[in-house]
C-alpha cells in the first residue's frame, strides 16, 4: 500500500501535484513560525542568563573582612533616553573575582565599555557623555557580559578610597544565577516568565490561523479524493488500506513541509533576531533550537498529518456508497453560541474578582480567551446560516438567490473558507485593543512634556547629608540651553519625594504650574513634574497643593533636589554631565519621561507583538481563503456546468461564488471584532480597572486592507469558472 500511496500523490496529474504543493506550503509556512516561536522562548532565556552577573550585589561577602573581594556598585544611567549600566568596582586583593566578558579587573582610572557605548563615546563630544567616566579604556567588553548587542554597559575601576563614600557593597563571588531563577530580589534583567508567556500566546495567535490553512490544503479535491477513495473500497480495499494510501499522501507532503519549515526558520533568523521583542535585539546564535525542539516538530507534525488524512476519510470509512448518496448536513443549531457566551462570560465573571496570584490570572484569562476563541469558530457556520437565510429572503437577482440557498443548504463549508480570517481578525483585535489601552494609561509621556525636557537629581535621605546650596555647579546655569535651574526643599509635613516651593517662584517659572488662590508655599513631586502633571504640555498649567509651612520658612529646609529645565537634547545632556561629576552619590539625575519609558518598555515590546500578529496572521488567512475558495470551484465544477449548460450566464456564476464568500466574510468578520473588543475590554476592567479604548487608524486601515486583500483574492479565482467549467465537465467520471 505505501508504494501505491506514493504513486496515487505524484502521479495523479497536475491535480495532486498543485494539492500536494499547497500543502508543503502550509506545513513549511507552519512549521518556520512554530520553530520561530520556540527559538524566541529560548532566546529569551539565553539573554536573561546574560544579565545575572548584574546582580552581584544581592549576594554580599560571607566574610566582610576577606582580601579576596570587591566593592561592588551598579547603577543606571541614561543618554538620550537609552539606558546605560554602569559598574564600578574596586579590588580588595588579588583574589578578586572577574565578571564574565574581560580577562582582568580593571584598575583604577581604566574601565572596559561594551562595543555599542564604545562607539557612542568616540561619536559624542566628551562634555554631553565621555566626562562622566573617569580614566581610559583599555578593551571591550566580551559577548559573556552583554545581553545584546545593543547594550550600553561600562565596567569602572576605582581604588577602594573612592568608591567608600559611594555606598557600595563588599561581594566575593560573581552571581551566575538567571534572574528568572533567583530568589534573592534581582534586580536586573527581563521578565522571561511573562516574555515566554507572552510569546506562547503570540505562538498560538499564528499558530491558528497556519493551522486552519494546514486543514483547507488538506481538503483541496476532496470531493475527487473521497471519490477515488470510495471506488476502492467498492473494488475490495479495506477501510485500513484506504487509510494507509491516505497517510502516505499526507505524510509525503508533511515531511517534505517540515523539511521545508527548517529553512524557513533559517530564512527568518536574522530578521527575528533583529526584532527587540525584550527591549533590546538577541544575538543570532541566541535563537537556538533545543533537541526536545527540534524532536517536537520533526516528529509531531508528521504525526498530526497522518491523524488529518484518518479523520478527512470518516465517511468513506462508514459506507463507500455514502460518498455518492450525498444529502444536505443538518443545519447548524444555536447550541454552537453557547461556548463562545460562557468564554465572554468567565471574562465578565472576574470583573472585581481578579485572582491574587499570577498562575491564577494565567488561567482564568487564557481559558476565558481560548473558550471565547472555540466559541467563535463553532458559532461561525450558525452566523453564516443566519446571513445567508436572511441573503435569500431578500434576494432580488438569481445570484443572491442561489448563493443564499447553497450558503444555507452548507453554512459549514461556506465558513470553513474564511475561518482562518475571522481567528486572525479576532486575535489581532483582543492584542490591539489590550496593548492600545495599555500603552495610553501607562506608557511614556509625549513629546512635548515637561518629563521630556527637565532633568532632576533628588537627594534621598539613604545617600548622605544632602548638599548645601553654595555646592551646586555655578556654571549649571551658564550651559547653553539651561533656561532655569531650581531648587526644591524638603517638605517635612510630607514623605520623602514631596518638596516645596514657593508660589512666587512657582509663579516666575509658570510652566511647571501654579499655587491655589491664597497660597504661599506649594506641595510638589521632588522632579516638579510628578505623575499627575506627567502627560501635562508646556502650555497648561497644572494646579499644585498647598503647603502648610510659611514662605519664610522654605529656604531654612535642606535641599530634597535640583530640576533643570532645558530647551534641547545637547543642553540636557551636559547639564546631566555636570550633576553627576558634582552630586557622584546615590541615583543619577533623569527625567521623568526616562523614568516612564523604563516602566513602558515592556508595554511598547507587547505592542510591537501585537504588530507582527497582524501583519502575519492576515496574510496566512488570505492564503488559507485563497485555497479554500480554488478547492470549492475545483469540488463544484460538474454542478456549475449543468448549471452553464441549462443556460446561467458566466457573469451569475461568478456573482454566486463572489456572494458565497463575501456574505459569510463580512457578517462573521463583524461579529469577529466585536467579540475580540469586548474581550479585550472584560480582561482590562478584570485585571487592571480600565476602559477600553479605540484602536488607532492604523489598525483599522490594516483591518480593510486585509479584507480588501481577501476580496481581491477571491475576484483573482473567478476567471477559473470559464476554464473549469466547460460540457466536458459535466460529464460523470
Amino acid at each position: 500500500m505505501i508504494p501505491l500511496g506514493v504513486r496515487l500523490a505524484l502521479a495523479g496529474g497536475r491535480e495532486a501535484v498543485t494539492r500536494l504543493a499547497v500543502i508543503t506550503a502550509a506545513v513549511a509556512l507552519g512549521v518556520g513560525l512554530l520553530l520561530a516561536a520556540l527559538a524566541g522562548m529560548n532566546a529569551v532565556g539565553t539573554q536573561n542568563q546574560r544579565y545575572a552577573w548584574l546582580n552581584t550585589a544581592v549576594v554580599p561577602a560571607a566574610d566582610a573582612s576577606a582580601t579576596d573581594a570587591m566593592l561592588w556598585q551598579v547603577r543606571r544611567d541614561y543618554y538620550h533616553g537609552r539606558s546605560i549600566g554602569r559598574v564600578e568596582i574596586a579590588a580588595l586583593g588579588p583574589g578578586a573575582p572577574v565578571p564574565p566578558g574581560m580577562p582582568r579587573l580593571p584598575g583604577p582610572g581604566e574601565y572596559y565599555a561594551s562595543p555599542a557605548l564604545d562607539a557612542l563615546l568616540r561619536s559624542t563630544p566628551a562634555a554631553e557623555l565621555g566626562d562622566r567616566f573617569p580614566g581610559h579604556p583599555i578593551g571591550l567588553l566580551g559577548r559573556d557580559a552583554l545581553p545584546s548587542p545593543d547594550s550600553l554597559l561600562i565596567v569602572l575601576g576605582r581604588t577602594p578610597a573612592q568608591l567608600e563614600p559611594l555606598g557600595p557593597q563588599r561581594v566575593d563571588r560573581i552571581m551566575t544565577t538567571s534572574p528568572d531563577e533567583c530568589t534573592m530580589d534581582c534586580y536586573v534583567g527581563i521578565n522571561g516568565a511573562g516574555m515566554k508567556l507572552t510569546l506562547a500566546a503570540v505562538a498560538a495567535g499564528l499558530l491558528f490561523p497556519v493551522l486552519i490553512f494546514i486543514g483547507t490544503a488538506t481538503r483541496l479535491a476532496a470531493t475527487r479524493r473521497e471519490q477515488r477513495f470510495a471506488a476502492m473500497r467498492l473494488v475490495g480495499a479495506t477501510p485500513r488500506q484506504t487509510s494507509v494510501i491516505s497517510a502516505v499522501e499526507s505524510t509525503l507532503a508533511a515531511a517534505v513541509g517540515t523539511a521545508a519549515g527548517f529553512g524557513v526558520f533559517l530564512a527568518l533568523r536574522p530578521g527575528l533576531a533583529a526584532i527587540p521583542f525584550t527591549g533590546e535585539r538577541f544575538f543570532g546564535t541566541d535563537l537556538s533550537l533545543t533537541a526536545a525542539d527540534l524532536l517536537l516538530v520533526a516528529v509531531g507534525i508528521p504525526l498530526g498529518a497522518v491523524v488529518a488524512s484518518v479523520l478527512a476519510l470518516r465517511r468513506v470509512r462508514i459506507s463507500p456508497l455514502g460518498v455518492s448518496r450525498r444529502v444536505t448536513p443538518r443545519p447548524p443549531r444555536a447550541w454552537r453560541l453557547i461556548p463562545l457566551v460562557a468564554g465572554l462570560a468567565e471574562l465578565a465573571y472576574f470583573i472585581g474578582r481578579r485572582p491574587q496570584s499570577t498562575d491564577g490570572q494565567i488561567t482564568a484569562y487564557i481559558s476565558g480567551f481560548v473558550l471565547t476563541l472555540i466559541g467563535l469558530v463553532l458559532a461561525g457556520p450558525w452566523l453564516t446560516m443566519t446571513g445567508a437565510r436572511l441573503l435569500a429572503g431578500r434576494a432580488g437577482r438569481p445570484a443572491a438567490l442561489i448563493a443564499g440557498r447553497r450558503l444555507a443548504d452548507n453554512p459549514q463549508a461556506g465558513f470553513r473558507s474564511i475561518s482562518g480570517l475571522v481567528v486572525a481578525l479576532f486575535v489581532t483585535s483582543v492584542a490591539t485593543g489590550t496593548i492600545t489601552t495599555f500603552v495610553a494609561n501607562r506608557g511614556a509621556p509625549s513629546g512635548d512634556s515637561l518629563a521630556v525636557s527637565s532633568l532632576a537629581k533628588t537627594f534621598w535621605p539613604e545617600d548622605g547629608p544632602a548638599p548645601s546650596a553654595d555646592q551646586i555647579p555655578a556654571g549649571l546655569a551658564a550651559v547653553p540651553g539651561v533656561r532655569q535651574v531650581i531648587v526644591l526643599r524638603h517638605n517635612p509635613d510630607r514623605n520623602a519625594w514631596q518638596g516645596l516651593i514657593t508660589c512666587a517662584e512657582l509663579d516666575r517659572l509658570r510652566v511647571f504650574g501654579g499655587c491655589p488662590a491664597g497660597a504661599e508655599v506649594a506641595a510638589v513631586p521632588s522632579d516638579l513634574v510628578g505623575p499627575r502633571a506627567l502627560d501635562l504640555p508646556a502650555q497648561e498649567r497644572h494646579v499644585w497643593d498647598a503647603a502648610t509651612i510659611p514662605a519664610a520658612e522654605v529656604a531654612r529646609q535642606p535641599i530634597l533636589s535640583i530640576v533643570v529645565d532645558t530647551t534641547g537634547p545637547v543642553a540636557f545632556e551636559r547639564a546631566r554631565t555636570m550633576m553627576i561629576n558634582a552630586f557622584p552619590r546615590g541615583q543619577f539625575p533623569a527625567s521623568g519621561a526616562e523614568w516612564a519609558a523604563d516602566n513602558s518598555r515592556e508595554l511598547v515590546q507587547f505592542q510591537r507583538l501585537a504588530d507582527v500578529i497582524m501583519l502575519a496572521s492576515l496574510p496566512i488567512a488570505g492564503c488559507s481563503l485563497a485555497a479554500a475558495v480554488a478547492g470549492g470551484l475545483s469540488d463544484r465544477k460538474r454542478p456549475f456546468s449543468m448549471l452553464r449548460l441549462t443556460g446561467v450566464q458566466l457573469g451569475t456564476l461568478r456573482r454566486v461564488v463572489a456572494l458565497e464568500t463575501v456574505v459569510p466574510l463580512l457578517v462573521v468578520s463583524v461579529v469577529a471584532l466585536g467579540t475580540g473588543f469586548l474581550a479585550a475590554h472584560l480582561f482590562l476592567r478584570a485585571q487592571l480597572r480600565y476602559d477600553l479604548l479605540a484602536p488607532p487608524p492604523s489598525f483599522w486601515l490594516m483591518v480593510a486592507a486585509g479584507l480588501a486583500v481577501s476580496l481581491a483574492i477571491v475576484a483573482s479565482t473567478l476567471p477559473l469558472l470559464r476554464r473549469i467549467t466547460g460540457p466536458e465537465a459535466a460529464r460523470n467520471d
